[in-house]
């Protein structure tokens, strides 16, 4: 998106925003400066986002050479970089709240997934003071890490319909519950969600859990229609990989917990802005021949094993 689209639509969002954020603020009998600054909220979180779209991996490079040499057309009321850094935190309740009008529409085929946030250098875990008592030692794929984990729900056309932050040591099997209350139809997981407990759950809120099964455990009957789809997980973790290494929401260099949180709801943002989202180009054709095939069989190999 180009960046005086951005800003228009962020703008948009702002003059409703502002107003309402006012009229909920709680009085106090304190005095209290009002003062403005020189950049008015959308014109932040305008620069913020557009970061998690460029190609820039490190924000200080960004504003100094990009935004400084290029944007002040559109911004000229810059201010220095440590002030930018200063103002970034007051962004980060609006940008939540246009994430929220940003996110996807459950269809009924439903992928969920957990990916790593590391906050610093393995090496560097025991001195790290701005995360002490919040970030906490976790396990990949790629081995252990220090830091957060990203719970993610995305439906079939790559949308974001749900996520949350947790240390990195919390079950994935934990935030389900509270990821899943406004979403319906199959949720399809890996082996991490295995869970009788958590399967029967979410059944009685119409969601029907299906993940793949460990080594020991039997094989089990599964219709064709949740094989095919079970089989399409990996397009959450396309999704999870363009988070990280597009919309560059992962770094090792935070100083502040509110700058760490920008960071993740803007780059979030900035995926749900992409003109080209990871999707399985399901058509309304091949849904009905799916279900066909799943409500109708013609032979006992509609049932397959896993």
């Amino acid at each position: 998106m180009e960046i005086e689209k951005l800003f228009c639509e962020v703008d948009d969002f702002c003059e409703i925003f502002e107003k309402k954020w006012q009229q909920e603020l709680l009085s106090s009998s304190e005095r209290k400066r009002n003062k403005k600054f020189n950049l008015c909220l959308s014109e932040v979180m305008t620069i913020i986002i557009y970061f998690h779209q460029s190609s820039y991996r490190n924000f200080k490079d960004y504003y100094t050479k990009h935004v400084e040499n290029h944007f002040r057309k559109y911004f000229p009321n810059l201010v220095s970089y440590n002030r930018f850094v200063e103002l970034k935190k007051s962004a980060l309740i609006p940008l939540c709240w246009y994430l929220h009008l940003h996110r996807g529409q459950s269809t009924g085929i439903n992928f969920i997934d957990s990916t790593s946030l590391e906050i610093c250098l393995n090496e560097r875990a025991k001195r790290n003071r701005v995360f002490k008592g919040l970030a906490n030692w976790g396990k990949s794929s790629l081995g252990w890490y220090f830091g957060f984990k990203l719970h993610l729900i995305i439906n079939e056309f790559g949308e974001i319909l749900s996520f949350i932050i947790t240390p990195a040591n919390v079950d994935d099997r934990k935030p389900v519950p509270g990821m899943t209350k406004n979403l319906f139809g199959k949720l399809f997981g890996d082996r991490g969600y295995i869970s009788q407990e958590l399967f029967e759950f979410l059944l009685q809120q119409n969601i029907q859990l299906i993940t793949t099964i460990k080594k020991n455990m039997k094989n089990r009957l599964i219709p064709v229609f949740d094989k095919i789809l079970l089989r399409k997980r990996s397009i959450i973790e396309t999704v999870n990989d363009q988070l990280k290494n597009i919309s560059q929401i992962q770094h090792t260099r935070h100083r502040s917990i509110s700058n760490f949180l920008v960071n993740v709801i803007a780059g979030l943002i900035a995926y749900t802005h992409q003109d080209k989202k990871p999707s399985l180009n399901l058509t309304t054709e091949d849904l009905n021949s799916l279900q066909e095939a799943y409500l109708f069989p013609s032979e006992p190999l509609a049932l397959t094993i896993i």
